[in-house]
């Protein structure tokens, strides 16, 4: 039976998704897994949006491919392996309403990060090796747990001042090797569903169209009213996530 709600949802999330890898919305993209756990499972979400990322992955390398920060990559890929394996260690001993509650703190931050930016506070200090570690294996936990990875990335790459081109390609490159991480992982964990699959693949059209048309108009509108839109409804979103997690944990089983 055709589900228009969740095609709807759907199609709107991977657009964004697909917008935010073009540099037009940034980290705006976070909020693809939690508006599909609006109307699928959070954990089913997050393995139907891997293999669309994958795809949308591969085409900004291509766009972004000529100059790209290996120092950077090199600091915070380590960690970024080690938050994944934390993630896949994770995975089986957690329910679906804790994920639920997690994505919706998660995204909770980005707003207050946004609001009141730990990033600027941050700026001018020496790019330390340790710190990058941990943000990158922050981006790595998050990233698995629902594809929420940007918000600690760019704690530590934006004080970095790269320019916009050598951030926007070291940025595709980071992602694209951290989502190819969890393909293994998730395939092991169910994840990758046959049913997951088909719905990814009808989708990665979307996602590449947004992909496409934020490339287009990555210079030709003005992103701040977007962003102050944006920045109130995935407020909203996280409050309403954050709601249904706490439920889902805390009262279910006292019911």
């Amino acid at each position: 039976m055709f589900d228009l709600t969740f095609w709807a949802v759907a199609v709107l999330a991977v657009f964004i998704v697909g917008l935010s890898k073009s540099g037009l919305v940034g980290s705006v993209g976070l909020i693809g897994v939690p508006l599909l756990a609006l109307v699928m499972p959070a954990r089913d979400a997050t393995g139907m949006m891997l293999p669309v990322l994958l795809c949308m992955d591969a085409v900004a390398i291509w766009l972004y491919r000529r100059e790209v920060n290996w120092q950077i990559l090199g600091i915070m890929l380590p960690g970024a392996l080690a938050g994944t394996l934390l993630g896949w260690a994770l995975w089986s001993v957690v329910t679906d309403a804790q994920v639920l509650l997690a994505v919706g703190v998660i995204t909770l931050m980005f707003v207050i990060d946004a609001l009141v930016p730990i990033r600027k506070r941050l700026e001018g200090l020496p790019p330390s090796r340790p710190w990058g570690i941990f943000w990158g294996g922050v981006a790595g936990l998050t990233s698995f747990i629902s594809h929420t990875g940007a918000p600690p990335y760019q704690i530590y790459t934006l004080p970095r001042r790269m320019t916009p081109a050598v951030f926007s390609s070291t940025t595709a490159f980071f992602f694209a090797i951290l989502n190819a991480m969890k393909l293994v992982p998730f395939y092991f964990l169910g994840q990758l569903s046959v049913s997951n699959l088909e719905t990814a693949a009808l989708l990665v059209p979307v996602g590449l169209a947004g992909l496409g048309i934020g490339v287009f108009l990555v210079r030709r509108i003005d992103a701040r009213t977007f962003y102050r839109i944006a920045y109130v409804l995935i407020g909203l979103l996280a409050i309403k996530l954050v709601y249904d997690g706490v439920a889902g944990v805390f009262f279910t089983h006292a019911a």
